[in-house]
C-alpha cells in the first residue's frame, strides 16, 4: 500500500521541472504513443468486427444458419420435418432445399451455375428480408411455369434480362450410377442481389418441384434449412436438434459450412492486434527510458530520502507512482479516443472521403461501400487491461534501480 509521503513525492517528481527538457519530451512521447496505440487497436478491431458481421450476414443470406438432412441424402416427408425444426426453441423459420449444379446458356454465353430449388412460401419466411430482389419476386416461381431467378452478376455475365429464355445443362443421375446430360429451358422471371459475389455470380433460384422432377427425386428434398433468432446461437440449436432427431439425420450449421471465412478474419484480427500492440510496446520502453533518466537526475534526492528514513520499497513506490500515472493516463486517453472514433467511423469516413476527394471502397470494386464498425465491450476491456499491465511492468526496472542507490556514495561529493 502507498503511504501519503510516497504518493506526494511521486506526484511532485511528475510535476517538477527537470534540468533537461529532453526527459519531459520523452515522457510526453510515451503518453502520446500509448494513447495512439490503444485508440488504434480499438478502432481497427471495431472495424474488423463490423466487416465480420457484414460478411456473416451476406454469406448467410442464401445459405441460412443451419441444415437438417436425412443421413442417406434424400429427405422424405420434408413438410413434417420442417414443422419439427420450427418447433425447436430459437428457430425462426425453416424451408426445404434442393441443390443442383450445371451450366447455363443465354445466346452464345455458357457459364457455370449453382441452382437452388426452393419453395417460395417457405423461402420468403427464411430469407425474404435478407435477399434483395432487383426485379420480380419469389411468387414468380410456380411449378410448371419454368421460371428462374438469376443472381445479378450471373444475369450480367449472360446478358440475360427478365423475359429472356435460358437453357440449363444439368447432369442427371441414371440407374447404373452414371450421369446423363439433360437440357432444360427456363424463362428469366427475376433478378436478385445477395450482396456477395460468391452468390450473385453463380446462383439461380428455381421452384423445388421442378428441380426434383429433373433429378427424379419425387417429393423428396436434399435438406431442410433453418434460420435462428440469434445467428450466434445456431451451433447450440444444431446440437439440440441432433439430440432430438437422432442419428437418422445429419445436422450442420453455418460455423462449419463457412468456417474458413471466419478463421481467416480471426487470423487477420490477431495479426493486426499484434502489429498495433508494438506501438504500445515502444511507448512502454519510452517510459522505461524516461524514468531511468529521472532516476539519474534525482540520485541526490533519492539519497536524501533514504537518509531521512525512507525504505528501498518506499523509493520503488515513489517511482512506480510516477511511471504508472504516465502509462495509465495514456491508456485512459486512448480508450476514450478509440471508443469515440469507433462509434463515429460511419460519420468520419465520408467526411474524410469528401475532404480528400477519394473513395476508400468504391462501389464498382466492392460490395460494401461503407466502412462498418461494431464496438465490442470485451475488446475494449482486454485492450485497456493489457495496456495497464504492460505500462505498470515498464515502471518496475527504473523503480528498482532507484531503490539500489547508495545514499553514502550519492552524498559524498554534495
Amino acid at each position: 500500500m502507498l503511504n501519503p509521503v510516497e504518493l506526494f513525492v511521486g506526484l511532485r517528481y511528475l510535476r517538477a521541472k527537470r534540468r533537461t527538457r529532453f526527459v519531459s519530451f520523452i515522457t510526453l512521447i510515451s503518453l502520446l504513443g500509448i494513447s495512439i496505440g490503444v485508440a488504434a487497436l480499438i478502432v481497427i478491431l471495431s472495424v474488423m468486427n463490423g466487416f465480420e458481421g457484414e460478411l456473416r450476414s451476406r454469406l448467410l443470406s442464401m445459405s441460412a444458419h443451419g441444415t437438417v438432412a436425412a443421413a442417406d441424402g434424400k429427405t422424405e416427408n420434408w413438410d413434417a420435418l420442417a414443422r419439427q425444426v420450427v418447433a425447436q426453441p430459437g428457430v425462426q423459420a425453416a424451408a426445404p432445399f434442393i441443390q443442383m449444379e450445371g451450366m447455363i446458356q443465354s445466346g452464345r454465353d455458357l457459364v457455370a451455375v449453382l441452382i437452388h430449388g426452393v419453395q417460395p412460401d417457405y423461402e420468403k419466411n427464411l430469407s425474404g428480408d435478407m435477399v434483395h430482389l432487383v426485379e420480380g419476386s419469389f411468387d414468380v416461381l410456380q411449378p410448371g411455369e419454368r421460371s428462374i431467378i438469376l443472381g445479378r452478376m450471373l444475369a450480367y455475365d449472360l446478358g440475360a434480362r427478365v423475359g429472356d429464355s435460358v437453357v440449363l445443362l444439368v447432369p442427371k443421375p441414371v440407374g447404373d450410377g452414371s450421369l446423363q446430360p439433360v437440357l432444360e429451358r427456363f424463362v428469366t422471371r427475376g433478378i436478385f442481389e445477395a450482396g456477395l459475389q460468391d452468390h450473385d455470380a453463380v446462383l439461380a433460384l428455381v421452384h423445388a418441384d421442378e428441380v426434383a422432377a429433373i433429378l427424379d427425386m419425387g417429393s423428396a428434398v436434399d435438406s431442410i434449412r433453418f434460420r435462428a433468432d440469434d445467428v450466434l446461437a445456431a451451433p447450440e440449436i444444431a446440437r439440440s436438434l441432433q439430440t432430438r432427431l437422432g442419428d437418422e439425420f445429419t445436422i450442420s450449421d453455418w460455423t462449419i459450412e463457412n468456417g474458413s471465412y471466419f478463421r481467416a478474419i480471426r487470423l487477420e484480427k490477431m495479426m493486426m492486434s499484434l502489429i498495433l500492440s508494438l506501438i504500445i510496446g515502444v511507448a512502454a520502453f519510452n517510459i522505461v527510458a524516461s524514468l531511468v533518466m529521472v532516476v539519474t537526475d534525482k540520485t541526490t534526492d533519492i539519497a536524501v530520502l533514504r537518509t531521512l528514513g525512507m525504505s528501498p520499497q518506499g523509493v520503488v513506490k515513489v517511482f512506480f507512482v510516477q511511471g504508472a500515472i504516465i502509462g495509465w493516463a495514456g491508456v485512459a486517453i486512448g480508450v476514450a479516443l478509440g471508443v469515440l472514433l469507433a462509434i463515429n467511423v460511419p460519420t468520419i469516413v465520408p467526411v474524410l472521403e469528401q475532404l480528400f476527394s477519394f473513395q476508400i471502397m468504391p462501389g464498382d470494386v466492392y460490395y460494401v461501400t461503407d466502412i462498418p464498425s461494431e464496438l465490442e465491450t470485451q475488446d475494449v476491456l482486454v485492450i485497456a487491461v493489457s495496456a495497464f499491465i504492460l505500462t505498470s511492468f515498464a515502471t518496475l526496472y527504473p523503480a528498482r534501480r532507484a531503490a539500489l542507490v547508495n545514499p553514502a556514495a550519492a552524498l559524498r561529493y554534495e
